[in-house]
C-alpha cells in the first residue's frame, strides 16, 4: 500500500477520501491548503500525492507546478471536470494522471494502482516508450512513426501511451476504461472500439490487417512491434 498526502480544500470531501482510503491499507494524510500541501509534501515524501485543483490559497497547477521543480512524487489531479483544458495543462507539466469529480474509491484506487504501476521503476518522464517504429515521448506528449510525427488528441494519446506501457499484453477494454476514460462503470465498449480506429488510421492499418493493433477477440487489445521485414 502506499502513503497518500490528500490536497483538498473540501470538509466534506477530505475526510470520506481519507477514510476510505485508510479501510484500503494507505497510510493518508491531508492538507486544506496549496502551501500547507506543498510544505507537507517536500518534507513527508509521500508515495503519491491527489492534488484538488480549486484551492483557496493557490491554484492546484501552481502547486504542481512548484512541486514538480522540487519532487517526482507521482500526482493526481482532481477536477470536477472532465473537459476542463486545465487538466491538459496539468498532464503536460508532470502530472500522472486525473480523477473527474464526484469520483468513487474504486475509481480513485484504480487511478492509484495504476500510476503505482507505472512509476514502480522509477519516475522518468523523459524516457520514451519504443514499440517497433512508434516512439511515443511522455513528457512532451509527441508520437512518431517511422520518424514521422502523428497528430493526436489527448485521449488517442493516452490511449497509446498506456498499450504501450503494456506492450505485448492483452489489455481489456474494461480496463482501458477504467484507466484512460475513469470510468469503473458504465463506459461503453463503444467509446473504446471509436478510438481504437481513430488510431488504426494514424497508424496506416486497420482492424482487417493489423501492424500494432492486435484486438484478441472476447478480451481486448494487444498492441505489439510488427515483425521484421
Amino acid at each position: 500500500m502506499a502513503q497518500v498526502l490528500i490536497i483538498e480544500d473540501d470538509a466534506r470531501i477530505r475526510p470520506l477520501v481519507m477514510r476510505a482510503l485508510d479501510e484500503r491499507g494507505h497510510a493518508v494524510s491531508s492538507a486544506s491548503t496549496g502551501m500547507q500541501g506543498l510544505s507537507m509534501a517536500v518534507e513527508s515524501r509521500p508515495d503519491l500525492v491527489i492534488l484538488d485543483l480549486g484551492l483557496p490559497d493557490i491554484d492546484g497547477t501552481q502547486v504542481l507546478s512548484m512541486l514538480r521543480a522540487v519532487s517526482d512524487v507521482p500526482v493526481i489531479v482532481a477536477s470536477a471536470r472532465d473537459d476542463d483544458p486545465s487538466l491538459i495543462g496539468c498532464l503536460d507539466a508532470g502530472a500522472d494522471d486525473y480523477v473527474v469529480k464526484p469520483f468513487t474509491t474504486d475509481q480513485l484506487e484504480a487511478r492509484i494502482r495504476a500510476v503505482m504501476r507505472r512509476t514502480a521503476g522509477g519516475r522518468d518522464e523523459r524516457r520514451s516508450l519504443v514499440v517497433g517504429g512508434l516512439e511515443i515521448s511522455p513528457g512532451s506528449r509527441q508520437v512518431a512513426l517511422d520518424g514521422v510525427p502523428l497528430d493526436l488528441s489527448p485521449r488517442e494519446f493516452d490511449l497509446l501511451r498506456h498499450l504501450a506501457e503494456r506492450q505485448d499484453d492483452v489489455v481489456t477494454k474494461r480496463e482501458l476504461l477504467t484507466d484512460v476514460w475513469h470510468q469503473a462503470w458504465g463506459g461503453s465498449d463503444k467509446t473504446v472500439d471509436v478510438h481504437l480506429s481513430w488510431l488504426r488510421r494514424k497508424l496506416g492499418e486497420s482492424a482487417a490487417e493489423p501492424r500494432y493493433l492486435h484486438t484478441v477477440r472476447g478480451v481486448g487489445v494487444r498492441l505489439s512491434a510488427p515483425p521484421a521485414d
